[in-house]
C-alpha cells in the first residue's frame, strides 16, 4: 500500500472514530430520555480498485424492535381501556353501595322493611309512622342517587371521548408533519433518528387511544392502521375524526335516536363498538361503551326496579282505599306510571303527597289507606303488614329489563350489585393481565436501550482504534520527512 493510500486509510479511522465517540456520547447522554433508541454506527471497508483503503460510515442503525413496540403497545391500549371500564363500573358499584354500607341501596331496602315491621308492632305511634316515610324516602333516594351516578358515568365518558378525539386529530396531524421532515431528511442524506424518535413517542401517544398498526412505507415514512382497520394516517395526510360533546347527559339522550354525538372519521360515520368494530380496543371505544352500552344498561335496570315498587304498591288489592289506576305508596313524580315512559324512572321515583306532610298529607294514611279520608282504628295493623308482605314477596318483574325471574325488592337490589360488582372485577383482571404483559415488553424493549457499562467499553475500543490510527499517521508523517531528507 502507498504512503497516501495508507495515511488515507488511517484517516479515515480517524473519522470513524470520532463519529463513534459522538454517537457513544449521545447514546450516554439519552440512557434515561423515554423513548430515545439507541444508535450504533455501521461501518464498511472502503475500498479502491479491488484494494482495501480503510473505513467509511455507512449509515446509524436506530436499535428497535417494531414487532415488540407494536406487542406492547396493544397491550398499552388493552389495558388502559380494561381500566377506563373499570373505573366506571366502580363508581356505579359505590353509588349502589355495598351490603355493609349503611348508604348502599340494599340497606335502604332493609331501613324500609325494618321501619315497616316496627311500625306494624305499635300502629298507633305517629313515629313509627314516620319512620316508614323516611325508610321509602331512603330507599327512592338510594336509586335516584345510583341512577345518577349512572348518568354521571355518560358525562364523564362523553367528556373524555372529546378529550381523546382532540389528542388524536393534534398527534396524527404531528404525525404527518414529522413524516414530511423525515422524508426531507432522508433525501438529504442527514440522519433522520431523532426524528424517528419524536415519531415513536407521538405513537405512544396515541396508541392507547386507538390500537395501532404501523406500516412502513418508502423514505422512512409510515402509514397507520387501527387495528380495526380504520386509516389514521397516509404518509403526509393525516386522517380528522369528529366529535360534538354534550352540554348535558340525561338518560333519554343516546347517539341512536340523534340526542348524542357519534364519531366520524374525514367526515364518514365511524362505528364504536367495543369489540369487533373500526376502532376497538382502546380508551376510546371502552368510553362510548360506558357512555352507550354499559351505564345505560345500569340505568334501564334501576327504572325497571323503580316501576316494580311502583307497581307493587300501587294494588287496590293491597290498599282497598286506591282508587283504580291512582298512585301507590311509590309514584312517578307524584303521578301514575306510565309504562310506555319508563327511562329515566329512577330519577322521576316519589314518595305520595298523601302519606308526607312536608306535601300536605299524613303519615296515618300509611296505615289506614293512602285514599282515606280519615284516620281509621290508631291500632290496626292490616295494611302496615301487607305493605312488608309485599315488599318481600318474590314476583315477577313488570320490566323485561328484569327478566322473568320471580324476586323481592332486596333480590333486585343483591342482583343489580351482583352484576355492577362482577363486571367491574373482570374489567379489574382484564387490566391487570394486560398491565402485566405491557410490563414485561416494556422490559424487552428496555434490554434494547442502552446500557452505559457497554457504551463505556465501546469508548474504550474506540480509542484504542483511534490511537492506533494516529500511530499509523505518525509514523508515515516519519516515513515522509525521511524520504524528503534524502
Amino acid at each position: 500500500m502507498s504512503l497516501s493510500a495508507s495515511l488515507a486509510a488511517a484517516l479515515s479511522g480517524l473519522t470513524a472514530a470520532s463519529r463513534s465517540t459522538a454517537l457513544i456520547a449521545t447514546n450516554v447522554a439519552n440512557a434515561t430520555t423515554p423513548g430515545y433508541a439507541r444508535r450504533d454506527l455501521l461501518l464498511s471497508s472502503m475500498t479502491l480498485g479491488g484494494r482495501g483503503m480503510g473505513v467509511q460510515v455507512v449509515g446509524i442503525l436506530r436499535a428497535a424492535d417494531p414487532a415488540l413496540t407494536a406487542d406492547r403497545r396493544l397491550a398499552d391500549a388493552a389495558a388502559q381501556a380494561a381500566a377506563r371500564t373499570a373505573t366506571a363500573w366502580a363508581a356505579l358499584e359505590t353509588a349502589l353501595g355495598t351490603p355493609e354500607d349503611p348508604r348502599s341501596l340494599g340497606s335502604a331496602v332493609a331501613g324500609f322493611e325494618a321501619a315497616l315491621i316496627a311500625a306494624a308492632g305499635q300502629p298507633d305511634q305517629d313515629s313509627l309512622l314516620s319512620g316508614i316515610l323516611s325508610g321509602a324516602q331512603g330507599l327512592a333516594d338510594a336509586i335516584a342517587s345510583a341512577a345518577q351516578a349512572a348518568q354521571d358515568a355518560r358525562a364523564d365518558a362523553d367528556a373524555g371521548i372529546a378529550q381523546d378525539v382532540a389528542l388524536l386529530n393534534r398527534t396524527l396531524a404531528e404525525l404527518a408533519g414529522l413524516n414530511e421532515s423525515i422524508l426531507s431528511a432522508t433525501g438529504a442524506g442527514r440522519d433522520p433518528s431523532s426524528l424517528l424518535d419524536q415519531r415513536d413517542q407521538l405513537l405512544d401517544r396515541i396508541a392507547g387511544i386507538v390500537p395501532l398498526r404501523v406500516v412502513p412505507r418508502d423514505n422512512g415514512q409510515i402509514s397507520i392502521y387501527a387495528t380495526g382497520g380504520a386509516q389514521l394516517l397516509d404518509g403526509t395526510r393525516p386522517g380528522v375524526f369528529g366529535f360534538t360533546p354534550a352540554p348535558a347527559m340525561g338518560p333519554g339522550q343516546s347517539a341512536a335516536a340523534g340526542t348524542l354525538s357519534g364519531l366520524t372519521l374525514n367526515g364518514a360515520p365511524l362505528s364504536t363498538a367495543a369489540t369487533g368494530g373500526p376502532i376497538s380496543g382502546g380508551t376510546l371505544a371502552a368510553r362510548f361503551d360506558v357512555r352507550d352500552v354499559l351505564a345505560p344498561q345500569t340505568q334501564a335496570r334501576l327504572d325497571a326496579m323503580a316501576r316494580d315498587l311502583i307497581e307493587r304498591f300501587a294494588d287496590p288489592a293491597l290498599d282497598p282505599t286506591l282508587a283504580p289506576g291512582a298512585p301507590g305508596l311509590f309514584t312517578d313524580a307524584g303521578g301514575p306510571f306510565d309504562p310506555a315512559a319508563e327511562s329515566g324512572l329512577a330519577q322521576r321515583l316519589a314518595i305520595n303527597a298523601a302519606v308526607d306532610p312536608a306535601q300536605g298529607g299524613a303519615v296515618w294514611r300509611l296505615r289506614d289507606g293512602i285514599g282515606a279520608s280519615q284516620p281509621g282504628a290508631t291500632g290496626d295493623a292490616t295494611l302496615l303488614n301487607a305493605l312488608r308482605d309485599r315488599l318481600v314477596e318474590t314476583r315477577v318483574p313488570g320490566s323485561a329489563v328484569l327478566g322473568t325471574s320471580p324476586r323481592s325488592v332486596a333480590g333486585l337490589a343483591s342482583d343489580l350489585l351482583s352484576a355492577v360488582t362482577g363486571a367491574r372485577v373482570t374489567a379489574e383482571g382484564a387490566a391487570l393481565t394486560a398491565a402485566t404483559l405491557s410490563d414485561s415488553l416494556r422490559e424487552q424493549e428496555a434490554a434494547l436501550g442502552v446500557d452505559t457499562d457497554a457504551e463505556m467499553q465501546k469508548l474504550i475500543l474506540v480509542e484504542q482504534a483511534y490511537a492506533a490510527n494516529v500511530q499509523v499517521i505518525t509514523a508515515v508523517d516519519e516515513m515522509i520527512r525521511n524520504l524528503l531528507e534524502l
